[in-house]
């Protein structure tokens, strides 16, 4: 493996792509420390030592912003308005005709949907800014902190603030651009690997320091177990043979090779984990705003939403997170993979799948095999992502325990598509991949 690097940074491409992104890199981890005008950061670091810190999806904003939210530093909103612009734009390709036909065009048609992504990426990047600006105004953002994060209360401040932030997700998307198309593997997931990963150290040594070593090595056990099961299931699919009929193309004979349908077990990646969870926090976001004025008993409703669905360690709630990452998944999965699509472009091209007549029946069969494998990748994702809810219990560690959920999901899956990718580079010079 220190051979295999010495002969990426060796080889004049690839270390040229490799040292830009690690300067990439090191800006976006910067940028996550520097304070947002207006806001008092000796205050900020005061909540944080007293423990105050939301969880729901504030906490899930704060891990891909590598703790800059609660710094509310000037990349406070990480990479999450492109992640969730992103994933509207590809769930409207489903609803809107125009957008399924701008992705059939090819790298003209799918320049255009980037172009739509940023800019709902600005419009909701000013969005959560507001938003994030009046919770920290109001004390929510670091659950009633007594120490005011934003002391003044000039329009042209906030404003001022609002902006700043919606620039920080604007100079995000542009660096993870720039790594995609100057450096090593895709940009985005790049810097959202790096977010994830510079919470490790912090969250390992509060279980050293509250716990003390005998957890921690159990924990790093669990991990090291944890991480080499996620590693085989993501690396595990289901190959379904294609096999095509030859033709004769003028006096040349083409066609003829048999070739396969990769199908992952866990096809919907981590988004099924990111729609249960914001989905779980709006109960407790709408009995936030219920709150029941002096000397007055709040609603029924509000205390049983504050006693099943706000905290992460009650049997109800794992339940409901474990039921809504299944459905996610099965409703994510039938929106990426098209089972008729699929088969129309293979009896286009004269494939079939052997034992399977094209047309109706191969799209009968991806069917089949799609609904089946699905099911051990939602009960997989459930099971991973519950992780971090059963240490909760077990170990009482914080919500941010490494070894789990959707952190460890990113981590393993943008590592291993990023060695490729240096693998793929370095055997394109010298023979010898990175894997061999």
């Amino acid at each position: 493996m220190l051979s295999a690097l010495g002969r990426a940074f060796r080889t004049p491409d690839l270390r040229r792509k490799l040292l830009f992104t690690l300067a990439v890199i090191a800006i976006y981890r910067a940028g996550a420390y520097v304070p947002s005008p207006g806001v008092d950061y000796a205050n900020v670091q005061q909540c944080l030592a007293l423990g105050n810190t939301s969880g729901g999806v504030y906490q899930l904003v704060n891990l891909f912003s590598g703790g800059a939210l609660l710094q509310v530093s000037i990349f406070a909103l990480g990479i999450m308005p492109y992640i969730t612009a992103s994933i509207i734009i590809q769930l409207l390709r489903v609803v809107i005709p125009y957008f399924q036909t701008l992705w059939e065009e090819g790298q003209t048609g799918q320049g255009k949907l980037t172009q739509y992504t940023r800019y709902l990426t600005i419009g909701l990047g000013v969005l959560n800014a507001t938003t994030i600006v009046t919770l920290a105004r109001s004390g929510a953002l670091l659950n009633n902190c007594p120490y005011p994060v934003i002391p003044s209360a000039d329009p042209a401040t906030i404003v001022l603030l609002i902006a700043t932030l919606t620039a920080g997700t604007g100079l995000i998307m542009w660096l993870g651009e720039l790594v995609t198309e100057k450096g090593v593997g895709n940009g985005m997931s790049v810097l959202i690997f790096t977010s994830i990963a510079a919470g490790f150290p912090s969250s390992l040594g509060a279980i050293l320091t509250t716990k003390g070593w005998g957890t921690f090595l159990v924990v790093l056990a669990l991990g090291l177990v944890v991480v080499a099961a996620v590693v085989f299931v993501e690396q595990s699919q289901r190959r379904i043979p294609v096999q095509y009929a030859k033709r004769m193309v003028g006096r040349r004979t083409v066609g003829g090779t048999t070739t396969y349908i990769p199908i992952k077990v866990n096809m919907a990646g981590v988004i099924p984990v990111i729609f249960a969870s914001s989905m779980l926090y709006l109960p407790s976001l709408l009995a936030q705003f219920n709150t029941p004025q002096a000397g007055q008993e709040p609603a029924a409703w509000v205390v049983w939403i504050n006693n099943y669905l706000t905290r992460g360690d009650h049997p109800l709630y794992m339940a409901l997170y474990a039921l809504l990452i299944i459905f996610f998944t099965y409703f994510y999965v039938s929106i990426t993979f098209n089972p008729t699509e699929v088969s129309d472009n293979m009896k286009k091209y004269g494939g079939f799948i052997p034992g399977i007549r094209a047309g109706r029946p191969t799209e009968q069969y991806l069917q089949y095999v799609l609904s089946r494998i699905t099911l051990p990748g939602a009960i997989y994702l459930a099971l991973v992502s519950l992780i971090p809810l059963i240490a909760l219990v077990l170990f009482q560690a914080n919500q941010n325990f490494p070894f789990g959920g959707t952190s460890l999901l990113i981590i393993v899956g943008v590592g291993l598509e990023t060695v490729k990718q240096i693998d793929a580079q370095l055997q394109q010079r010298h023979y010898e991949g990175l894997l061999r």
